[in-house]
Formats: structure tokens, sequence, C-alpha cells
């Protein structure tokens, strides 16, 4: 499992359970982009649109958590 934090929340990357149907890189590239380390980049978008686009993950590979510690 992968996990990438910012202030607001986590999104966590299980690559054991991905089927690599893309959804992510072409609904939130600014995010989601493999041809970057870290692919994923948690201050690419505001927390809300990146966990709209997390819930449209086929496989269930990504998911996230909204950080406690928030503001």
């Amino acid at each position: 499992m992968q996990e990438y934090t910012n202030d607001e929340l986590t999104v966590r990357y299980d690559p054991k359970v991905c089927i690599h149907a893309g959804e992510c890189v072409r609904g939130l590239p600014s995010v989601f982009d493999v041809s970057r380390k870290p692919w994923i980049n948690v201050n690419g978008a505001p927390a809300a649109t990146i966990i709209e686009q997390v819930k449209r993950c086929p496989s269930g590979a990504l998911s996230y958590e909204l950080r406690k510690d928030a503001p």
C-alpha cells in the first residue's frame, strides 16, 4: 500500500488491486500522472476534487481518508 498525504487528506494506492483502467489519470492528470515520481500529487487539486476522482476508481485500488487534524 502506498500513501500520499497533505494537510487535508491521505490518498492510498494498492498496486495489487489496480486493474490499470486509467480512470484516475484521464480524469485528473494534475494529481495522477504515471510519468512523474511520485505519481500521485495530493497538492495538484482541491481535496474535494481528488476525493471525487478517487471514488471513480473501478477496482478500489485508490482510497482516501480525511485527516483528523485538517484545518
